[in-house]
């Protein structure tokens, strides 16, 4: 069992897997296991968090997936970033285009397949001259 093989389960689980059930699938012992998710963390491929399940403390392994961390998800509409934080410009905010086109971004949103889905517009007939 290589660190390799432990990562490729790990990522194919969007939702992370116990540290206790991947020594098992893996067919490894808990110490190996432990050796391997220990060298993933320090070259930052994965990331644990503590989980406790009936009682018994694990921890879950999650992918980390540099493009979508987790830590700057509220900051994120669709692949664009939060432009006020860390903006040193003096705007303001109803007429920055960046912050415009960031808030156009969580409205229109984004689909299960990453598509960036379209609110329909409602047609209110023909403009008056």
């Amino acid at each position: 069992m290589s660190a390799e093989e432990a990562l490729e389960y790990i990522k194919s689980h969007q939702e992370g897997v116990l540290q206790s059930d991947l020594w098992k699938v893996l067919n490894i012992d808990s110490r190996k296991c432990s050796r391997i998710v220990a060298k993933l963390m320090k070259e930052s491929l994965i990331t644990r968090e503590i989980e406790s399940i009936d009682g018994i403390r694990t921890y879950r392994l999650l992918y980390a997936d540099r493009t979508h961390s987790r830590r700057f998800k509220s900051l994120m509409a669709v692949d664009i970033f939060e432009p006020c934080a860390g903006c040193i410009e003096e705007c303001m905010p109803e007429h920055c285009a960046k912050l415009s086109e960031w808030i156009f971004a969580i409205v229109i949103g984004e689909d299960e397949e990453g598509e960036i889905s379209k609110i329909p517009l409602q047609d209110h007939g023909p403009a008056s001259p």
